[in-house]
């Protein structure tokens, strides 16, 4: 079997200092307060292992832009629908000014790679990426070269810094909520497919709230949404179709928005019929009709956090693997109790009924 190349952390771990070091000891960084000491260990530990670094990568971290990249790995059409985009930038944008930096922002269709054309360029110091793919390998390559990367969200199986909400915890609270109002058949729409951390953590918290509310897990009652609101009405449409709840909890405002126009078309009313809670706290979420029950995320601390995480790698400083911000819930209108009335029927069922 063919040897493996050595990476920075290799390096790291050899010279025992962080690969940030690594990078900017390799990429000749005049303007890092490096040691000679601790240059030379680097050096002859990269020697020893016969390490290279990636040349894409290496270009980028070679100067000084006073530039912070925010990578978003959505469609187009998506970024638009990304109602706390505004506030995540902001907050970004605060941490950089703060050390006279400045942000770039890209977006980039969810498929792997996508990092060369702005690595060659050498616009920017850092990169954010939010909505990281696990099976990135570009990605991987690029932070395994030390260049700095934080994520917003979580791959679990790349070991990079990382900052997001507590997505388990949040869900978890929803459901709960619907689950203390009485409800016993809780439906759920995911905010993007499952290859998505949020959307499969959040499905964890849906799950982990039924299991101690001693309710049983349905998979017949979750169905996938994908970022816009056109997704959260066909899915809501699809599980009014085949099954019967009385709650749903739907993991993103921007989707809760085309669920309650699909609860609408069927004639059924919010929260008389059926109660939704959503996730996010949107702007506008308080002026839903009824104003919508929803777990509020803090998205100018988002962006604020992993900018000054991500400035802390460029300046060589150690940094914490994970953050996890908390949630909220804020109550409003959209849930109401379980009362004793029948749940929506099956369509099979009326079908049947029609025809006795």
């Amino acid at each position: 079997m063919a040897r493996s190349r050595p990476t920075s952390a290799d390096v790291a771990r050899l010279a025992g200092v962080s690969r940030t070091t690594v990078s900017f000891v390799l990429n000749e960084r005049d303007d890092m307060a490096i040691s000679p000491a601790t240059r030379s260990r680097v050096l002859e530990a990269a020697n020893a292992l016969g390490y290279q670094p990636n040349a894409p990568a290496r270009q980028l971290a070679g100067g000084a832009s006073l530039t912070i990249g925010l990578v978003l790995r959505q469609e187009p059409s998506q970024v638009a629908s990304d109602a706390l985009l505004p506030q995540t930038v902001q907050g970004l944008g605060d941490a950089a000014r703060g050390a006279d930096y400045q942000v770039l922002v890209e977006s980039l269709p969810p498929t792997p790679g996508g990092y060369r054309r702005l690595l060659h360029s050498r616009r920017v110091d850092g990169l954010i990426i939010s909505g990281p793919l696990a099976d990135d390998v570009e990605l991987r390559r690029v932070f395994e070269d030390g260049f700095p990367i934080v994520l917003q969200g979580h791959v679990t199986t790349l070991n990079a810094p990382s900052v997001d909400v507590d997505n388990v915890a949040g869900a978890k609270a929803a459901v709960s909520h619907l689950l203390e109002c009485g409800h016993k058949s809780v439906a759920m729409i995911t905010n993007a497919p499952l290859t998505y951390t949020s959307a499969q953590e959040r499905l964890d918290g849906y799950r982990l709230a039924l299991q101690e509310g001693g309710v049983g897990f349905d998979p017949g009652l979750v169905a996938e949404g994908a970022f816009v609101a056109e997704s959260g009405y066909k899915a809501m449409a699809t599980l009014l179709e085949n099954r019967s709840f009385t709650a749903v909890f739907v993991a993103s405002d921007v989707l809760a928005l085309g669920a309650m126009g699909a609860v609408r078309a069927a004639g059924l009313r919010i929260p008389s019929d059926i109660s939704i809670v959503g996730f996010d706290d949107i702007p506008l979420a308080a002026y839903f009709d009824p104003p919508l029950t929803t777990v509020s995320v803090p998205a100018y601390d988002l962006g604020k956090t992993a900018g000054n995480l991500l400035l802390a790698q460029i300046r060589g400083e150690p940094v914490p693997g994970r953050t996890l911000l908390d949630t909220d819930l804020k109550v409003r209108e959209s849930v109401g109790p379980e009362a004793a009335r029948q749940l929506p029927q099956r369509r099979t069922d009326r079908t049947a009924s029609e025809r006795s």
